[in-house]
């Protein structure tokens, strides 16, 4: 199936390792041309590297920390110096400490707001208008399952990330008629760094692969493949959708 990613031009968020790093991939070998960022910058040019010896094109690294407001701004302007028109946006954030509500502090709380909202709206603002310009646009946020089936001791990633889906769900009726989808993809366990941190200081989840009906964690390829769909001209008709990428975790029916 062609995607109709040929010669897209893709900023995605986070992407200098996990889940971030596999779109950013999935994307270039369907012919766009990738924008990637990271504050690794050890990371990010081994993930540029990796890029371009799988895919034989060309990308774009910037470095930088999207939760701080003129970090972010540097990048969004640095990204449209190159790019007049960021065609496709993935927004993407590493998961918050875990902890209840009696152990997190004020501080914990102001950074959740600013690393997992803040930089979406940033993100958003930067790109939209060149995007409205066009009348063609994809949105997609990376946002996680606990935004539909909250996950013990992940209060932070289930209390900030559920307004991201907010936000994205009014945008998406919003900027319709400007031909702009706009959809959220909620991984489920997936084989990331962040899972296996979270195995190693939550031991509780150690057992999560036996509540998934398929029976183990999913891959970022897996993932990626979802993402890269919606990015497409073939998902024209699907926008303020979150889509679950859980082998079937979530047991809700909607």
């Amino acid at each position: 199936m062609d995607l109709g990613l040929k010669n897209k031009t893709a900023f995605i968020a986070a992407s200098s390792q996990g889940l971030g790093k596999s779109v950013a991939l999935e994307l270039a070998l369907e012919g766009a041309r990738v924008i990637i960022c990271g504050r690794n910058k050890e990371n990010l040019q081994k993930t540029k590297q990796e890029i371009e010896n799988k895919t034989l094109r060309e990308a774009l690294a910037l470095p930088g920390d999207l939760s701080i407001s003129a970090e972010r701004e540097q990048i969004i302007q640095s990204a449209l110096k190159i790019h007049a028109t960021i065609d496709i946006l993935v927004t993407n954030t590493g998961g918050p400490p875990t902890g209840k509500i009696e152990e997190l502090k004020q501080e914990d709380w102001d950074h959740a707001y600013h690393n997992l909202l803040g930089s979406v709206v940033g993100l958003v603002n930067g790109f939209l208008p060149a995007m409205k310009k066009q009348q063609w646009g994809r949105i997609i946020t990376i946002t996680s399952m606990a935004v539909k089936q909250p996950i013990n001791s992940l209060l932070l990633s289930n209390s900030v990330r559920a307004s991201v889906v907010g936000l994205m769900k009014t945008l998406a009726n919003e900027l319709a008629i400007d031909h702009i989808t706009i959809n959220n993809v909620m991984p489920g366990y997936t084989e990331t760094e962040r899972l296996k941190e979270l195995i190693e200081n939550k031991p509780s989840f150690s057992s999560a692969k036996s509540e998934i009906p398929m029976g183990r964690f999913g891959t970022p390829e897996e993932f990626a493949a979802a993402v890269a769909f919606l990015s497409s001209e073939r998902a024209s008709y699907i926008t303020g959708v979150s889509l679950a990428v859980d082998g079937g975790w979530t047991r809700g029916l909607f």
